[in-house]
């Protein structure tokens, strides 16, 4: 064709007027197979730059010069690698010459491409932009010109359908297409589009469903989001009903706790009150201690009420008439009949010597007083005054035991009257709230550096006995420091027990920097050592009861480890938790416990009594008076023999050793030292078994002295065993002596024989 333009390979230079008419789908297809190639977008790029004249002195220097129409899959540039060529630097353009004709191509042409191959060129009246729809996200690469205008976009076409995910023919170079401004004609809009197409094996239908479920599984999201964002607003709401609930729950348990703490106030001030109005109804009747002066000092004394000094004035009356009784006895016997009337006739018939009547021994016999009785009148004067002096007997008895009931009253009145004065003087009288949980009530009893109140503890609903222990202010710190020691040695020994014999310990407090408290089981009812002043002695089925209870406390603190002595073991440290002694007891106070651990104990000779001195004397035994150069050793036999003492007591009403001495003369006179035997009164009648029980407990040496263990094992304090039990266990009993009887005797024919035998042989 004579108006064709050709494009020189290599660098050589392409004239080309225009395109002049439109391409025939096959060649259009040939064009967009050059355009849009499967694999030729790896570092390809177009570069589109119209202009209105060019000129023909510039030489074309490379083949990606201008405008790249495809793949430019070069021998020398192409990079499987590279993604994408690096943009050059815009290259000098010539300007493109008409031909001599002066016309462009009439009905379209081919240009020659840098391989010697036709290429079909399109033809002026349609644009080169239309074939080429680009998107908007394209990426674009400038390549010196001018970036296309906004106004007017260049879309790329789509691929063909054949071509889609399948390689494409590789192009052989780049082709330049120069428009010629000579002839009018409608210009290309100025601009520079730079076009990258990277060729994956994705297809649309493919990176769609990508999409759609990405979107899919975002939504997944956010859905999940929205629930769980749901469930935590619940969550979060629930919370804070609960949260209300429980607030609500405090404030009505606040409420609750504030009305028991009223009403446990007001039925502790009643109490209170009616204990004092007892005491001042019994102070009339029983008596109470006056302030009397004595010299230069004041002094309380008691003095009885009208109770005693009724019964007072009903034993002077029944002695003046015991007196009386008496004296008409011996007013009746002088008017006593004779014996007989023949001896009296005996006498008239014999000699009379003087005025009266001689009797068998020469003595004269007085005459009969005057209105003497006859033998029936003086045997009833005689009963009648008998009668008269039982009757005496028998009042002057009901005195005795209603003069007991009245000192055990008195003994009540007297506690009671100290108990409210110490109350009194206490600074925790006005029902203070101690650790924000225990609230007192009342005084229970008052030691030496110590109080016992009763008290409520708000937060477990419970009665407490709280132990306020109260410092002098005036001790040394020394003294303080051991004071306080002592204190945390018996909480750190008593709150690991847990035995049903045993006061239970359940807090330790500071109240300020002078007094503590430890907070103990509470027990309605008096001690042992009360219920002795009271009663006196105990029936010994009673007794039992409380010592085997007793043993079984002291079975449980040897059976613990370490071991525990408790050391102070008394009436005084036993409880009734009922009042009385048919009930359950339980032990307490210990203060001066011993714990026997494998540094201090010894299981052969024990450890060192390193607090002698201490304790309660009458229950301690004789090892603990030892005086030397060494401290003397102690085991749990010490607790041992404080039973033995205890249950002595409460059979006989007194203490075996130094009842009605004190300490100080105990150590005087060395009473326990010199305890060998303990010795039993003839009443009130005590078994055989009892006897021997205390007397294993009271053995003198400690070595001769049963343990603790054993003693639990004693056949005193077993369950009685049924007859046919009895008999079976003497049976075998005798059955284990006739097995040894037998064993015996052949032995011993055995070893005559064997005697025999030897002298034969020799």
């Amino acid at each position: 064709m004579a108006d064709n333009r050709s494009f020189s390979g290599g660098g050589a230079g392409v004239k080309m007027e225009h395109f002049q008419a439109a391409l025939d789908p096959r060649k259009q297809e040939l064009l967009e197979a050059r355009f849009l190639g499967a694999r030729m977008s790896a570092g390809s790029h177009i570069q589109m730059a119209p202009q209105s004249t060019v000129n023909t002195s510039q030489s074309i220097h490379s083949q990606d010069s201008n405008m790249s129409t495809g793949s430019s899959h070069s021998d020398k540039e192409v990079d499987p690698n590279t993604p994408e060529k690096t943009v050059r630097a815009p290259e000098r353009k010539r300007k493109r010459k008409a031909d001599d004709a002066g016309g462009g191509l009439a009905g379209g042409g081919v240009v020659k491409g840098g391989g010697g191959g036709r290429i079909p060129i399109p033809p002026p009246d349609k644009k080169i932009s239309e074939y080429f729809k680009h998107s908007g996200s394209s990426p674009i690469r400038h390549g010196g010109a001018k970036s296309p205008s906004p106004q007017q976009p260049y879309p790329m076409l789509p691929p063909s359908p054949q071509q889609v995910g399948l390689p494409s023919p590789v192009t052989t170079g780049p082709f330049d297409f120069i428009t010629s401004s000579r002839q009018p004609h409608p210009r290309l809009p100025p601009l520079c589009m730079v076009s990258k197409f990277i060729q994956t094996e994705l297809t649309c239908q493919r990176i769609t469903e990508f999409e759609t479920q990405a979107s899919s599984d975002l939504e997944v999201r956010n859905n999940k989001i929205e629930e769980l964002t749901r469930t935590n607003e619940e969550l979060r709401h629930q919370i804070s009903t609960q949260q209300k609930a429980i607030d609500q729950h405090k404030q009505q348990v606040n409420k609750c706790i504030e009305v028991v703490k009223k009403l446990l106030k007001e039925k502790s001030s009643i109490e209170k009150k009616e204990a004092r109005q007892k005491c001042m109804q019994n102070r009339l009747r029983l008596g109470q201690f006056v302030t009397q002066r004595v010299g230069a000092t004041f002094q309380e004394n008691w003095t009885d009420g009208h109770a005693f000094q009724e019964l007072a004035r009903r034993q002077e009356e029944i002695t003046a008439e015991r007196e009386e009784i008496d004296r008409q006895k011996k007013l009746l016997l002088k008017k006593r009949p004779s014996n007989s009337e023949g001896g009296g006739r005996k006498r008239n018939n014999s000699s009379a010597l003087h005025n009266g009547t001689t009797t068998d021994s020469g003595f004269l016999k007085p005459d009969a007083v005057p209105g003497s009785l006859t033998l029936q009148e003086y045997y009833e004067a005689d009963e009648i005054l008998k009668l008269r002096q039982n009757a005496l007997k028998k009042e002057d008895a009901d005195l005795q035991l209603e003069m007991e009931k009245l000192e055990r009253e008195r003994n009540l009145h007297i506690r009671e009257l100290k108990r409210i004065h110490n109350e009194d003087q206490s600074r925790f009288n006005n029902h203070p709230v101690l650790n924000e949980r225990y609230l007192l009530l009342m005084l229970l009893g008052k030691g030496g550096f110590s109080e016992v109140h009763k008290a409520f503890d708000l937060k477990e609903q419970r009665y407490v006995a709280c132990k306020v222990h109260q410092l002098n202010k005036d001790w040394k710190e020394d003294k303080k420091a051991n004071y306080i020691k002592h204190a945390l040695r018996e909480y750190n020994i008593h709150k690991a027990l847990d035995h049903p014999r045993v006061v239970k310990l359940y807090d330790v407090f500071e109240i300020d920097a002078n007094s503590f408290c430890t907070v103990l089981e509470y027990c309605d009812g008096h001690d042992l050592d009360f219920y002795l002043k009271q009663h006196k002695t105990i029936p010994e089925r009673e007794a039992r009861s409380i010592i085997m209870q007793v043993v079984s406390a002291l079975k449980y603190l040897n059976e613990i480890k370490p071991p525990v002595i408790h050391y102070d073991l008394k009436p005084g440290n036993i409880l009734l938790t009922e009042g009385n002694v048919c009930g359950e007891i339980k032990i307490t106070d210990f203060g001066l416990s011993k714990v026997m651990d494998e540094e201090n104990y010894n299981p052969d000779h024990g450890m060192d009594l390193t607090s002698q001195g201490a304790g309660t004397y009458w229950y301690l035994p004789p090892e603990c008076f030892v005086v030397g150069k060494n401290p003397p050793k102690i085991s749990s036999k010490v607790d041992v023999w404080s039973v033995g003492v205890i249950f002595y007591q409460c059979l006989y009403g007194k203490k075996p050793f130094g009842h009605n001495q004190s300490q100080a003369t105990i150590l005087e006179e060395n009473t326990i030292l010199k305890a060998t035997e303990v010795q039993f009164a003839n009443k009130p009648a005590v078994t055989n078994e009892a006897k021997s029980f205390i007397r294993s407990c009271l053995a003198y040496r400690k070595e001769d002295r049963i343990d603790v263990l054993s003693l639990a094992k004693h056949e005193y304090l077993q369950p009685p065993m049924p007859k046919h039990s009895r008999v079976t266990s003497n049976q075998a009993q005798q059955q284990q002596q006739q097995q040894q009887q037998h064993q015996q005797a052949s032995s011993f024919s055995t070893g005559i024989f064997g005697a025999m035998n030897a002298s034969s042989s020799s």
